[in-house]
């Protein structure tokens, strides 16, 4: 109830005890607004301190609410920064990842080409070097081009450098072809005997024999060739070089 609805019952009722002046005394009637006034005030008092109580709660419900806002703001804030550190974090495990794998496959192409691969040259089968199928390929196309100067220095670098590769009665045989074309018969008869000593099954035999020959008698030595053209008929009867040598050899006599 209202102060001031209060005060003015409460005054209402003192006159009223008053309008019975056989009941009670001028002194009475004082103590009683007295009393009646105490009370107003008192009330009136409470009420204020309520009011400012209520006030104080507001005012302090309303820093709570705003601090509680400012804490769930700068939580949203970070929750938005730690998504994007662990975004970045999950691109750069992904980066990282693709370049382990890069390096991997670049590591594993490299020692690929150190590994020895299976290769099969004028009917030979056998187990080479990725840098001496390199160099012999190389070689051979300089040769297949018509460079016979720079087929010489190629093979015979090659013969140097893997005395003991697979590919050396080729390397030989074709060694001794380019020097043949570049007319230096006697180095190529030294490299087709060579063939024929370390090799004398290869492929590549019956032809070296019969170069051999061709290179004698470009040198006029017309007996030795004879010889050489009989020995690849006793030794390979059967092969395309062996029906050049009769041919030769008829022409020799």
């Amino acid at each position: 109830m209202p102060a001031k609805t209060l005060l003015t019952l409460l005054l209402s009722c003192a006159f009223a005890a008053t309008g019975h002046a056989a009941l009670f005394e001028d002194d009475e009637a004082r103590r009683a607004i007295l009393e009646l006034r105490q009370r107003v005030d008192a009330l009136q008092q409470r009420s204020a301190e309520d009011i400012r109580k209520s006030g104080d709660d507001s005012s302090q419900l309303r820093r709570g609410l705003l601090d509680l806002q400012t804490q769930i703001e700068a939580l949203r804030v970070e929750q938005a920064k730690l998504r994007g550190q662990n975004e970045q974090l999950l691109r750069d495990v992904g980066e990282l990842q693709r370049r382990q794998k890069d390096i991997a496959q670049g590591v594993d192409e490299r020692l690929r080409q150190f590994e020895p691969v299976k290769v099969t040259v004028d009917g030979l089968e056998f187990q080479a070097d990725a840098a001496e199928k390199r160099d012999f390929e190389a070689a051979l196309a300089v040769f297949r081009s018509g460079k016979f100067a720079e087929a010489n220095t190629a093979f015979a670098g090659f013969v140097r450098q893997y005395p003991r590769s697979g590919y050396v009665p080729s390397a030989r045989f074709w060694l001794g072809n380019a020097q043949y074309a570049a007319r230096e018969y006697k180095d190529a008869i030294g490299n087709f005997r060579l063939l024929l000593s370390g090799s004398p099954g290869h492929a590549r035999a019956p032809e070296a024999a019969l170069s051999i020959a061709n290179c004698q008698i470009e040198l006029k030595e017309t007996r030795p060739a004879r010889k050489t053209l009989e020995d690849l008929l006793k030794a390979y009867p059967q092969s395309e070089a062996a029906v050049a040598a009769k041919e030769r050899l008829s022409r020799l006599k």
